[in-house]
């Protein structure tokens, strides 16, 4: 990709752009579920990676969808949203040396944060279609960093799976978008 910002494209090539980000976005989130709850719960240098390429992904994932879009200035949810996360990648390696707990609260303030630009570009680009799963998606992530804070300030040991399940919706609720907007194709070439 250059590095020119792209043209937002047009209905049918915006649906279908944001399809296959969606299905994308949800193969990722599976396969990091899949990694964290087999190899990474029992190889602490393999869950540190996870646990520092989540926010990093997402950061890329923003910015290739932004630019997709019209470009970074077009989309300031996914460009502040991009920001916080490549801030929450360097942060996570930093709270590492200090144990999980820290982990776990950095984790909690990116999930509020990300979580409202996520409902907030739902809402913007709510005529795109299936976006109520990204908006139900976002504010599950900014109440579900509420918990991991909660959980962050408790005595149990967090661990990557305590993270694991969060990913998991996340995938969710992309597969559905990427599902609804296939299934809105679908049903306008069949008309």
């Amino acid at each position: 990709m250059s590095t020119q910002t792209l043209q937002a494209p047009d209905g049918a090539a915006a649906s279908q752009w944001l399809k296959s980000y969606y299905f994308i976005r949800a193969g990722f989130s599976v396969a990091w579920v899949a990694a964290a709850f087999t190899i990474g719960k029992n190889a602490p240098p393999v869950a540190a990676l996870l646990l520092v390429a989540y926010p990093l992904w997402d950061a890329i994932a923003n910015v290739v969808d932004a630019r997709r879009s019209g470009g970074l200035k077009a989309n300031p949810s996914q460009t502040l949203n991009a920001a916080v996360s490549t801030i929450t990648a360097v942060a996570v390696l930093i709270a590492l040396g200090q144990g999980l707990h820290a982990v776990l609260a950095v984790f909690g303030a990116w999930a509020i944060l990300s979580g409202l630009f996520q409902f907030a570009t739902g809402v913007r680009r709510w005529r795109a279609g299936a976006q109520w799963a990204m908006v139900l998606s976002g504010a599950q992530s900014a109440l579900a960093g509420g918990f991991f804070i909660k959980q962050a300030i408790g005595a149990a040991m967090p661990g990557i799976t305590d993270i694991a399940p969060y990913a998991a919706f996340g995938a969710f609720y992309f597969l559905v978008s990427a599902v609804w907007l296939s299934v809105v194709q679908a049903r306008r070439r069949a008309a």
